[in-house]
């Protein structure tokens, strides 16, 4: 899989190193797809609306006149403002079309159809252009108009009822999931559109749905669904095939432990001192501790409360179960495994430190500092010069 562009830009480092990547996304699904190409070597050559540029450049918080959010997702781009209504501007871009490797979109399906830019007259243009589109629901079906937000996506695909604890109102993810899931995934189809040109000498049209993400993302609430004809609903911290495995108080503060296994919970029996339980039928087997989740839960807390979170993670350490602290960012941040892969780094001109792309190809470690975000417009005459104008 190599670029077959002749980019006079400059080139980043990493596997996807020459790829030229047509940027036309805002906000975050797109944005984030393209950081993930960008962290991996391509050069992304982010297009923005003159004057305003991508709304989330006006998103909180802000450090000084620059907005951090917009800042997490487009490191290391370079920025053009184009409008693509204009028949001046029409040209460069049709210019940068024909030199791109991949177009990446995420307006609402019929937009690029609009502004004359649909699948058909972008292949007559470039034949090996990948040209991809990120949306609410898709490129087809009755909703494929239907204007969608994370929090749609995360309302319709259930993923809302599984999120929370039961007889809580519906809760959100903590993240904009429908937004980052939609992002990967189309890192992921774009990467797989190139390694399939590499032996067709064609591009390929990636459509990534928000909704079918997040639907992908549901692990087994699907087959669960379709075994038993009951919906699942949310479990809290808890898993719904598995126990214990949750999120236990003890004296200081809560732990996560998942220790589901029949071998697992005899060795957590016995670091806690309850081997009685495993007498106990109730918990004989997996299916018989989840569906006694309740009662084991309240046995575990009540023996997890005589000591503080540091001396059950060294008990449960020593013996190999897995259990950790339930962090505060704050906590994370600061953990010394996240420090020594240096997966938090600085960005370049900034006080802001961001999560790096969690992909490491050839390399035992992350850059030590991220590129910055653009100004509006800052590359202008770069992008021009390679475009040939």
């Amino acid at each position: 899989m190599t670029p077959d562009t002749d980019a006079s830009l400059p080139q980043g480092n990493g596997p996807l190193a020459g790829f030229v990547i047509l940027d036309l996304t805002r906000v975050l699904s797109g944005p984030y797809c393209t950081m993930i190409l960008q962290d991996l070597g391509a050069t992304v050559l982010k297009v923005e609306q003159p004057e305003v540029g991508d709304d989330s450049r006006q998103f909180l918080p802000f450090e000084g006149d620059r907005s951090a959010y917009f800042a997490l997702a487009n490191r290391g781009k370079k920025s053009i403002a184009l409008d693509l209504k204009a028949p001046k501007d029409r040209r460069v871009f049709e210019a940068l079309l024909a030199k791109a490797d991949v177009l990446v979109e995420n307006f609402r399906p019929g937009v690029m159809e609009k502004l004359g830019y649909d699948w058909e007259a972008i292949r007559a243009r470039n034949g090996r252009l990948v040209f991809a589109s990120i949306s609410g629901f898709g490129q087809s079906g009755p909703y494929r108009k239907k204007p969608a937000y994370d929090l749609v996506v995360q309302a319709m695909s259930g993923m809302m009822s599984l999120t929370g604890h039961p007889g809580q109102p519906p809760a959100r993810v903590g993240t904009s999931l429908g937004d980052l899931a939609a992002g990967v995934f189309a890192a992921l189809g774009i990467q797989s559109a190139l390694l399939q040109r590499s032996t067709t000498g064609k591009g390929a049209r990636v459509d990534i749905s928000m909704l079918e993400c997040q639907m992908a993302l549901l692990e087994n609430a699907i087959s669960r669904f379709t075994l038993t004809g009951t919906s699942p609903g949310p479990t809290g911290a808890a898993h719904p095939g598995s126990a214990p495995f949750d999120a236990f108080r003890a004296q200081d503060g809560y732990l996560v432990i998942t220790a589901g296994t029949d071998k697992l919970f005899k060795t957590f029996c016995g670091v806690i001192d309850r081997s009685d339980l495993l007498e106990d039928p109730r918990f004989a087997d997996r299916a018989s501790r989840v569906a006694n989740n309740a009662a084991l839960k309240e046995m575990i807390e009540d023996k997890l409360a005589a000591a503080p979170v540091a001396e059950w993670l060294s008990r449960l350490d020593a013996a190999s179960i897995p259990a950790a602290r339930v962090n505060s960012i704050k906590d994370m941040v600061n953990d010394p495994q996240v420090k020594a892969r240096g997966a938090i780094a600085p960005l370049d001109g900034s006080q802001l430190k961001l999560a790096c792309t969690p992909v490491l190809v050839d390399a035992e470690t992350y850059p030590d500092r991220l590129p910055a975000a653009p100004e509006l417009d800052e590359h202008h005459a770069e992008i021009l010069a390679f475009a040939g104008l």
